[in-house]
């Protein structure tokens, strides 16, 4: 065994641990044992890990001996991995979307995403905490808190430093290296929103490109699950287990032709040479003087790998208001299939339901309210009603003809830049792919606009068209190496 068996994991790549296993320096099972030690020791103030895998280790020990028996299963074989708890897992682990409703719902299988994780020989280590209802709840709820886990910190200033949200705990448990990688879900920021505050790599995917069956639902036409990782090679490594067409997801079949059996060969450090990126210098009014630094440096960067800026890109749809019925009418109808589908011991089975419920144990439920559920409740939630199509034709059209694929066509540029999550909104309207890389940190330690410390991380954000997934990751994988901005947060004496 290792010399400083927790220093084995602290930052350890995919491949690097999937050569140790095959070499025999470790086994999967000592891997699951290293991580919940560092779960134990470090994740108290950071309340990343919503429930731990109880058969983590059996399973572990299965893996180990189908790899002495008949060989690995790939790059993911043994290897240990959290889920969003808006995932659902048929096993010991409950999906509750952090609420306290669901806080013993065990669901009828897995969702697509899991199931493709267990075949490829992940192990599914533990659910991780999450804003309830993926921020559906009540527009005032602070990211990363759920009636049923508490309030997820970050770990780079637990209590000083904003965490982001809805995807908290995938994102904060990545960051302080309690697993290799993490699924979180985006329905608009909520994988590049945390992944950019907690230092890691997150892939909101073009909607179409992963199942979305067996999780948790917000909106039918915004909502995808994607990898979050402390590099792109590793998101790019989950990426291509997610990725593939699913029957009982419609929105997959749009994927044929797009789809690739392994995202890293799009991993190029030359990505950026000849390449033209705008900036929509929009999206970037207000910043504050830390974070607008933070952009700046990132274009130059870009600019120093051979890549052409084309600043003060503006697009029609920017400034405007966004049909929010859209996502009500799709909050209701997903939330009440779903909830219907639940084991009778479950006290909800609808969204009206579920409101009845948290009025009745509003001390621990309704802490910021419900006024998310009731809007959606307020609506029919048919998805033919007038109000509904209108809305969602407007938000498809501004955000692509008007939005994103006008800025692209329009000034001839192959992807869009932003800080952060300030792109998000645009590219979930239009179901397009975002990547969010570490970009540097803002250490002057106010308060920001936005009502947060800036002292911590930002992400540096690729958008593209449809699809354009094999780009983007090539484009983040450049800035990566050319910057190597990310390093593990301080959480005791094993990172110094």
């Amino acid at each position: 065994m290792i010399e400083a068996p927790q220093q084995w994991i602290v930052e350890a790549e995919i491949e690097c641990l999937q050569e140790a296993l095959e070499r025999g320096d470790i086994t999967s099972v000592q891997l699951v044992l290293l991580y919940l030690e560092r779960i134990r020791n470090y994740d108290g103030p950071i309340n990343s890990m919503l429930e731990l895998n109880p058969d983590a280790i059996e399973i572990a020990q299965q893996l180990d001996e189908e790899r002495q028996r008949t060989g690995s299963r790939g790059r993911l074989h043994g290897i240990p991995i959290v889920l969003k708890d808006n995932i659902d897992t048929h096993d010991k682990m409950h999906t509750s979307a952090g609420s306290i409703a669901l806080a013993q719902s065990i669901a009828p299988a897995d969702a697509y995403v899991a199931a493709r994780l267990r075949e490829a020989g992940a192990i599914l280590l533990g659910k991780t905490n999450m804003t309830e209802w993926a921020n559906g709840m009540a527009e005032p709820m602070w990211a990363g808190y759920s009636s049923r886990g508490g309030l997820v910190l970050n770990p780079y200033g637990p209590g000083n430093v904003f965490v982001g949200g809805s995807s908290s705990g995938s994102a904060a448990a990545v960051a302080a290296n309690f697993a290799a990688a993490a699924l979180g879900t985006e329905t608009s920021g909520s994988i590049v929103n945390p992944s950019g505050y907690n230092s890691v790599v997150g892939i909101k995917p073009t909607v179409g490109l992963v199942s979305r069956t067996g999780l948790i639902p917000l909106s039918l036409t915004q909502d995808t699950a994607g990898p979050i990782a402390r590099t792109v090679k590793d998101a790019a490594i989950v990426l291509s287990v997610l990725a593939g067409q699913d029957e009982q997801d419609a929105a997959t079949l749009r994927s044929e032709g797009h789809l690739h059996p392994d995202y890293t060969v799009f991993l190029n450090k030359d990505a950026m040479q000849g390449v033209r990126i705008g900036v929509p210098r929009y999206y970037c009014e207000g910043l504050d003087d830390a974070p607008q630094d933070i952009l700046e440096a990132a274009i130059q960067t870009i600019q120093s790998l051979g890549g052409t800026i084309v600043d003060n890109v503006s697009v029609p749809c920017a400034g405007i208001e966004w049909d929010r019925n859209v996502v009500r009418y799709e909050f209701k109808r997903g939330l009440d299939d779903y909830l219907a589908k639940l084991n009778p011991n479950v006290p909800v089975h609808s969204l009206a339901e579920l409101i009845a419920f948290n009025e009745d144990n509003a001390e621990r439920a309704l802490k910021y309210g419900q006024r998310g559920l009731t809007r959606s409740e307020d609506t029919t939630g048919v998805l033919t009603d007038e109000v509904y199509v209108n809305g969602l034709q407007f938000n498809r059209r501004m955000s692509r003809e008007q939005g994103i694929d006008y800025a692209l066509q329009e000034y001839k540029v192959d992807a869009l830049l932003f800080l952060g999550h300030n792109g998000s909104e645009i590219a979930a309207r239009a179901g397009y792919p975002l990547i969010t890389v570490p970009g540097g940190y803002a250490n002057d330690g106010r308060m920001s606009k936005a009502g947060y410390i800036t002292d911590g991380p930002y992400g540096i954000t690729f958008a593209g068209t449809a699809f354009s997934e094999p780009l983007l990751i090539g484009l983040a994988y450049s800035f990566e190496q050319a910057t190597k901005y990310r390093f593990p947060p301080k959480l005791g004496d094993i990172n110094e």
